[in-house]
């Protein structure tokens, strides 16, 4: 996706965008950027990623930032909540 079709789909400026994609990169998200008509930023990640343990703290970090970018959004964001909540839940909850 562009950076410009990014950023109308988000409501933001191109310059945040850009920079927000920089950030992405420089903490080691693997991001590639084709330039030309038809180029874009997309991640690079395996289609399958492997299981993770979040400790409680790091979970509730995700669920902040999440609840702050709209936890509702996207399906992959709603679905993405939900699994973090179920996460911590108590059993049976």
């Amino acid at each position: 996706m562009t950076s410009g079709a990014l950023a109308d789909r988000l409501g933001a400026g191109l310059r945040t965008i850009e920079r927000d994609l920089a950030r992405l990169r420089d903490s080691g998200v693997p991001i590639e950027t084709v330039a030309g008509a038809h180029g874009g930023s997309r991640i690079v990640a395996n289609q399958q990623p492997r299981p993770l343990t979040l400790t409680f703290a790091e979970t509730a970090a995700l669920i902040s930032s999440l609840t702050a970018l709209g936890p509702t959004a996207t399906d992959s964001a709603e679905s993405a909540m939900r699994a973090l909540v179920r996460s911590i839940a108590a059993d049976g909850e």
